[in-house]
């Protein structure tokens, strides 16, 4: 009777073995996590664009307080290219947001300097204008008449010279400044390169635009749906008629294939690779944002991304493991 007690007890402590073996191979511990990133700790520093910086911050918040609370994500917003400044240097930032994409001579700089930058698009967003809410007649404009507030050449100083019915007010042109992505897409993509008016107030902080359209009946401003979203009790914004009637900028219009398409541009952080292969904890971060971005954008204010785009970038990320 002994024996086969003895026997009983070698037989269940090699079970108890090979599930201890079995639990060590499948790299979870009671959380989820995998026992590689488990206990990380450092930091992970991000700068860039101010529109994408609302998404990051979420995220980076997020990050913090449910899956590595031993690592800082610091998220600052210096703009796109002052971030991109701060990132294509010996020992730069981790990441840049950018709310478009990599110049080529940014691209070169990367090159001279041996980094490796990999693109990832994290939401859509919405380019807005955005009026005083006592502005009862701009309502709709066709994206022809908003270019034309801001085009130097256009001939358009006052509200009337757009719509006879509409105030002989002189119009207040306003938007982000040079530092910003969101000036550059503007400039770039909006107006073809075409010199903005000279009476056009550029600001570096989104929050001085808010609160200067809000105090101004003849303000209007161009920024990134987010912020129009965050403040909707102090502005209105411009529905647009690219064509087939007015389309109000929203969660559901905003696609590169959808009634706003014409104003929809994609967002991206930029990552540096060296800085993923030799700091774990700025790879897991990596991986966490790209598993998440669809989860967060809708509350900040962007559109999600395909799930098929969201998916390649963590593949990406997981082959640098």
């Amino acid at each position: 009777m002994k024996f086969k007690k003895y026997l009983l007890f070698l037989v269940l402590a090699a079970l108890a073995v090979i599930t201890a073996a079995c639990g060590a191979d499948s790299g979870q511990d009671d959380e989820g996590k995998t026992n590689a990133t488990a206990d990380l700790e450092g930091s992970v520093t991000i700068d860039g664009s101010g529109t994408v910086y609302p998404l990051m911050a979420k995220i980076a918040e997020e990050y913090m307080i449910n899956e590595q609370e031993n690592v800082s994500v610091e998220v600052s917003r210096a703009g796109t290219s002052a971030g991109f400044k701060k990132f294509l240097v010996d020992n730069g930032t981790d990441f840049n947001n950018a709310s478009r994409q990599i110049k080529d001579e940014e691209s070169t700089e990367a090159a001279t300097l041996g980094l490796e930058v990999k693109e990832l698009k994290v939401a859509l967003d919405g380019l807005t204008f955005v009026i005083n809410k006592d502005n009862d007649w701009a309502t709709e404009m066709t994206p022809e008449q908003l270019i034309s507030i801001f085009k130097a050449d256009s001939g358009i100083e006052k509200w009337s010279d757009i719509n006879p019915d509409w105030p002989a007010e002189a119009i207040k042109p306003m938007g982000p400044n040079e530092n910003h992505g969101t000036y550059e897409f503007f400039y770039e993509k909006i107006l073809d390169k075409q010199d903005l008016v000279s009476n056009v107030n550029l600001q570096q902080d989104y929050s001085t635009l808010v609160n200067l359209v809000s105090e101004d009946k003849n303000g209007i401003a161009f920024f990134g749906f987010g912020y129009y979203v965050n403040n909707k009790d102090k502005l209105a914004a411009v529905d647009v008629d690219f064509g087939n009637g007015p389309v109000e900028p929203s969660l559901e219009t905003i696609a590169e294939d959808g009634d706003y398409a014409g104003f929809t541009r994609p967002v991206f952080t930029y990552l540096n690779i060296k800085h993923a292969q030799d700091k774990p904890q700025v790879l897991d971060y990596a991986i966490y944002a790209m598993n998440n971005v669809n989860t967060f954008a809708g509350e900040t204010g962007f559109a999600p991304i395909p799930e098929a785009e969201a998916k390649a970038n963590v593949e990406f990320l997981n082959g640098l493991k």
